[in-house]
């Protein structure tokens, strides 16, 4: 008998299909994070490529996210209905033929075109996330959901070297090509693998609830991208924050009123889900601030006197512990997760992430020892990412799968965002005037912050699980 909880697999999956329907998600989770990994290793090239400023391509990075924060949650909602195959593979097409773009040798502008509609391509984890509870048994898609989520944070750490070395021994047209094959080579898989959803009912589309929310997200990611160049004082800044906000407030009034709201915010306040967003904003924060350090610390030039001077593609080769350490975890988790609640696994990961903060903050002389500490960091983030899926999907309806994991994705990448640009601003302030390097001292700081950042996240994780029933019940109330 089915649950609300656990539905039974989708009548039209095959049990052939269903077999290579896992490696195909996987797959597919993996394109997704290789076109992220497509920006920022690249931009010093882009830069020289086509003869801009750093702040100028910066923005080959940046545009993907504004665009994702306006994609992800219209593609969750519309993939928690009939339309979900069709969202996918139209989105993979997409992406496909914005990586062709950006490939082909034709300056800088058509090149942003190109990773603006890659952009759309970040908002498919959460759909195959929905896929996998739909067309799985719940003993399989448990597993599945996991390493969906795991796929975004390792695939960084493969997706750094491997486009690092096609840039560095093909040229920078050549790492787009690289992504539009793999893109196109997913869109492949979908049309194959992907099952119809059309058994589900057709769920009316909240046109400006998505544009509200889409417009403030997108608001908030460009202050916190362009926060360095434009002044983290700047009126212009302060404006961008205030009516963002003022948007992000309007649309909370919005949803809460409205039948079909595109996110079903009474949901975000049932402890497992607020814990999940929670935890990811300052996962995301902390681990890419600490990813940022890394790749930025062993390119430094030795003549600075702290820096490793090794080139983009090893600068990439760093986080391959990474991508192993979050693979290994897929392993662990579970058997970690037969003695212990999956609550728990969030505050255990973060203080794993604290052990390789405090190491490159007081450690970090040789390669050999970034190595070791991006593998401990891959270890607990790899199991914190692993659980948080199931938190989300365990307190939701099946029903709402895609809108509620979609919301939690856009939490992720605007987590991603804060890092990369705190690391950045530290480091600014430890770079004396003139001066094109910090100063060592620059990265023990931000190692620092970053300690304080996992040491909150834990205590988070640990009392929000925690939090009384009754509170639990008056933050539904207050979003009544």
């Amino acid at each position: 008998m089915d649950t609300p909880d656990h539905p039974s697999p989708s009548p039209s999956t095959r049990p052939s299909t269903r077999r290579l329907l896992v490696p195909g998600l996987i797959f597919i989770g993996m394109v997704v994070a290789i076109i992220s990994s497509l920006g920022a290793p690249l931009i010093p090239t882009i830069a020289t490529t086509d003869h801009i400023s750093l702040d100028a391509a910066q923005w080959a990075l940046t545009v993907t996210f504004l665009v994702s924060a306006l994609a992800t949650p219209t593609m969750g909602r519309l993939g928690d209905g009939p339309h979900r195959r069709r969202v996918i593979i139209a989105s993979l097409g997409i992406v496909t033929a914005g990586a062709v773009l950006a490939a082909l040798p034709f300056g800088f502008t058509l090149l942003m075109v190109g990773r603006a509609l890659q952009g759309v391509g970040l908002g498919l984890t959460p759909l195959g996330i929905a896929v996998a509870r739909d067309a799985l048994p719940p003993e399989r898609a448990r597993p599945t959901v996991a390493m969906l989520s795991i796929t975004t944070v390792a695939g960084v750490g493969l997706g750094y070297p491997i486009t690092g070395l096609i840039a560095q021994y093909g040229g920078l047209h050549a790492a787009f090509w690289f992504g539009a094959a793999v893109s196109a080579l997913a869109l492949g898989v979908a049309v194959i693998l992907i099952p119809s959803s059309a058994h589900h009912p057709r769920r009316r589309l909240d046109v400006l609830g998505a544009t509200l929310l889409g417009a403030a997200l997108a608001g908030l990611l460009l202050a916190i991208s362009e926060g360095e160049s434009w002044g983290w004082g700047s009126p212009r800044l302060i404006g961008d924050i205030v009516v963002s906000l003022a948007v992000l407030a309007g649309w909370a009034v919005l949803e809460l009123r409205r039948p079909y709201a595109l996110v079903q915010l009474r949901l975000l306040t049932r402890r497992a889900v607020l814990t999940a967003n929670v935890g990811v904003l300052l996962a995301g924060i902390a681990m890419y601030l600490l990813i940022s350090l890394v790749t930025r610390f062993v390119q430094t030039p030795t003549s600075s006197g702290y820096g490793l001077g090794a080139s983009v593609a090893v600068g990439g080769l760093v986080l391959v512990p990474f991508s192993a350490g979050s693979l290994a975890a897929n392993r662990i988790t579970p058997v970690v997760l037969r003695r212990a609640r999956a609550e728990l696994l969030l505050p255990i990961g973060s203080v794993v992430v604290l052990l390789a903060t405090v190491l490159f903050t007081y450690a970090r002389a040789s390669l050999w020892e970034l190595v070791v500490l991006m593998g401990i960091a891959g270890l607990g983030v790899g199991a914190m990412f692993a659980v948080m899926p199931g938190l989300i999907v365990g307190a939701v309806p099946p029903h709402e799968t895609g809108s509620a994991t979609s919301f939690n994705q856009v939490i992720r990448y605007v987590g991603y965002a804060a890092g990369s640009a705190m690391s950045a601003v530290v480091l600014q302030t430890r770079t004396a005037p003139g001066h094109l390097l910090p100063a060592a001292s620059g990265y023990t700081l931000a190692g620092l912050i970053g300690c304080g950042v996992w040491v909150v996240t834990a205590a988070v994780s640990l009392a929000l699980p925690l939090l009384p029933t009754r509170t639990a019940a008056l933050l539904r109330i207050g979003c009544s």
